[in-house]
């Protein structure tokens, strides 16, 4: 059997709350089972879903086609998959 030269690559699924419309983009901090996520931009066209991988992308450190809205397309409650991301990351 080969070994692999590198491990494989995590998933990583998250409850998101954003707020759309903040003064700031940035992730506020846990929101009961969620994450809570500020944005500046507006929920229209895909606008805040945008920043939304955009801000998830620079605070795990991974790619923006690693994060993927997977439900809550235009709902402030959404769930989104980080692929290359392990839950003990997401701890420190």
């Amino acid at each position: 059997m080969k070994k692999l030269k590198t491990p494989l690559k995590e998933e990583l699924t998250l409850k998101i709350k954003v707020e759309p419309r903040s003064s700031q983009s940035g992730v506020a901090g846990p929101y009961g089972d969620a994450l809570k996520v500020k944005l500046t931009s507006p929920p229209v066209e895909g606008k805040a879903n945008k920043e939304l991988i955009e801000v998830l992308a620079k605070e795990f450190r991974i790619s923006k086609k690693n994060v993927e809205i997977i439900s809550g397309q235009s709902s402030k409650n959404k769930i989104v998959k980080l692929f290359g991301v392990s839950r003990t990351e997401l701890i420190e």
